[in-house]
């Protein structure tokens, strides 16, 4: 048996199962042919066909749950008997029609009651203090501007109380906005004329006409509590149409709405509607891939019979991009979990990706940063809690395997050691510590400030040669950081200059603080370089050149230099030994394959870090690259942490 999840749920399956969950109902690029919309008298009649339906279907579920034998007691008996039992009481008619004429009642009016009412109040007021405060409410009242801007508050409350989500919310603002010029007419006050100027903004015309016109393309009736309708969108070649369909019982429900397609753009379709029929064809019964297939044939004016979800719809919101960059390479095709898997985005370790959509915490909608223009569609990616748990599980799983393996070992260790290793393994499954994503903003280096560039690579990769001979062409440009150490100066030497000379224990306080990126012990002595010291560079207004060590790179990362990581990645094992032996080295065999190794070691570990990647072929051309790399920070914005920006 195998377990996947389905939107967040677990369910079992037989088999591979090479159904999907979901099924997209058309893909981006593949043909079909046009099929014209039926007319809509043929549409009514099966409407009134599946409402009768649904009768019947409420009934059969409502039989035996209501159906009440008068007789089964003497009560019951005397109450069928004589319905009309007990006292009305009169203070309770015509509540609702009262209520319902105060809320349409015309603003002029309800004024006038209110100065009543206060009149009467200010007869039983005794104190002075108190009728003075009615007279001035009175005062304010009985003033054109207040009765004014009381009518234009009614006029707009009307239309701003309307039930039906899709209706222009000002029912024509060009409507009201003749009723607010009557009122205005001989006033000329500030939040009037303001109000004025809104209401004939052209934005808020065309949702008025827009809104209007989706009203008069959906056709709604009302049966029984089942809501029935038809709505039409045009599904063109180059806009699909962008949802997915899934399987509940013998119904096709629409199971999701892309962004980016003809579905999201119009808002007629919803998570969780009905899908009745599709230009007359029925297709409830039907397999979500019988849909899938028929709908790729058809293009032009699609008519949907639904009934709608019967969900709670959420308030309209704006969707907010979040940028994330991944730290996870993802194949939608080697995924059993995936809803979707034509609409799977695959991405490699390092991609920016921009996230449109965090509806589904399990399933986001994103698109690959530079490939916009490619994907008409947004794409699927796992959410960041849903991949951390697959990540947890995954180690679990791995390390529990090792520790079968080592059982044998682990039987042998005392209790006290077997409980420290079970209490490691629960601190591994911490899932903050699990890199799925990281939120990514665009930063522009100013002019003042340049960002420090860091060059990563083994030993005899040649990025310590490419630094050395930036500090030679361009010594006013770049500079590098002066390191502290603990050994005594020798007599050329001067503090401050070739390194910060310091005792060991303010060394070793300045370590604990974490002011050092990287620090050693070589013969005794300390030596590293810290953060002041690379920050003392930055304000010199130079670029600071660092060789690092890949441990140093978080340290690096979480101090607020903003560091450009680039990554010099050696060429094959031959053209090693080539460029080796031009600088009079004669390596090992051995030694050359540790560093081809050490490398693809550097990228798997920490590859997420690397900003840029410069494959070191020929010399000279890597140092072309890393001046082109560089300059561009000056040209272009990069993507960097969020949190380096906060």
């Amino acid at each position: 048996m195998i377990t996947s999840h389905m939107n967040g749920y677990v369910q079992e399956a037989s088999g591979q199962a090479k159904s999907h969950r979901e099924r997209a109902v058309d893909c981006p690029g593949e043909e079909g042919s046009l099929v014209k919309s039926p007319h809509c008298s043929a549409h009514m009649e099966r409407i009134q066909h599946y409402q009768e339906e649904l009768r019947k279907r409420r009934e059969e579920d409502s039989r035996g749950r209501h159906d009440i034998d008068p007789n089964a007691s003497l009560r019951l008996k005397k109450l069928s008997q004589n319905p009309k039992v007990g006292i009305d009481n009169p203070t309770f008619e015509g509540k609702e029609t009262a209520t319902k004429d105060t809320c349409s009642q015309d603003p002029v009016v309800e004024l006038e009651e209110l100065l009543q009412a206060l009149k009467w109040m200010q007869q039983c007021l005794t104190d002075a203090q108190s009728q003075q405060d009615v007279e001035l409410i009175m005062q304010l009242l009985a003033k054109e501007d207040f009765r004014n801007a009381y009518t234009i508050y009614s006029a707009v409350s009307q239309q701003m109380s309307r039930v039906s989500p899709n209706s222009p919310l000002t029912a024509q603002a060009q409507d009201l906005c003749l009723e607010v010029q009557r009122i205005l007419q001989s006033s000329q006050q500030k939040e009037g004329l303001e109000l004025k100027a809104l209401l004939t903004n052209p934005h808020l015309q065309a949702h008025d006409s827009v809104a209007g016109q989706e009203i008069a393309e959906e056709n709604v009736t009302q049966y029984l509590g089942e809501t029935v309708k038809l709505v039409r969108l045009e599904k063109t070649r180059d806009t699909p149409l962008g949802a997915t369909v899934r399987n509940d019982m013998d119904s096709v429900v629409v199971s999701r709405v892309v962004k980016g397609g003809a579905a999201e753009r119009s808002g007629l379709l919803s998570e969780g509607d009905e899908i009745l029929e599709i230009n007359g064809i029925a297709i409830r019964g039907k397999h979500v891939n019988e849909v899938h297939d028929l709908l790729q044939q058809m293009h032009g004016t699609l008519t949907f019979l639904l009934i709608p979800s019967s969900q709670i719809k959420p308030a309209p919101h704006r969707q907010t991009v979040m940028h994330v960059r991944a730290y996870f390479d993802y194949d939608p095709s080697d995924d059993p979990f995936v809803p979707c898997r034509e609409l799977g985005l695959s991405f490699q370790k390092g991609d920016i990706l921009h996230v449109i959509s965090q509806d589904d915490p399990n399933w986001w909608q994103a698109y690959r940063d530079g490939d916009e223009d490619n994907q008409p569609l947004a794409g699927l990616i796992p959410g960041k809690s849903f991949q951390q748990q697959r990540e947890s599980l995954k180690k679990t799983i791995t390390d529990k395997s090792r520790e079968h393996q080592g059982k044998v070992w682990y039987a042998k260790k005392s209790k006290k050691q077997r409980k420290k290793s079970t209490s490691t393994l629960s601190k591994n499954t911490d899932y903050d510590d699990i890199l799925t994503y990281e939120e990514m903003s665009l930063y522009h280096q100013p002019a003042n400030r340049k960002r420090p560039i860091a060059l990563i690579g083994p030993t005899n990769s040649g990025h310590d040669e490419l630094r050395r001979k930036l500090l030679s062409i361009e010594p006013e440009k770049f500079a590098v950081a002066v390191p502290h150490t603990t050994r005594n100066s020798r007599i050329h030497e001067r503090n401050g200059r070739e390194y910060h000379f310091v005792s060991r224990p303010a060394f070793e306080a300045d370590l604990s603080a974490g002011k050092f990126i990287e620090s050693g012990e070589y013969e005794k002595n300390l030596y590293g370089t810290s953060t002041d010291s690379v920050r003392h560079v930055i304000n010199s207004g130079r670029i600071c050149l660092l060789c690092l060590h890949t441990r140093s790179l978080r340290v690096l990362r979480s101090s607020n230099l903003k560091p450009y990581v680039i990554f010099i990645a050696p060429p094959s094992q031959e053209r090693l030994r080539t460029l080796l032996a031009t600088e009079g080295k004669t390596p090992k065999p051995e030694e050359l394959k540790d560093v081809i190794e050490k490398a693809r070691e550097m990228e798997h570990n920490f590859g997420h870090f690397f900003d840029s990647t410069i494959v070191n072929m020929d010399p000279e051309q890597a140092f072309h690259e890393l001046r082109r790399l560089i300059d561009k920070l000056d040209t272009e914005p990069q993507w960097v942490p969020t949190s380096w920006l906060c």
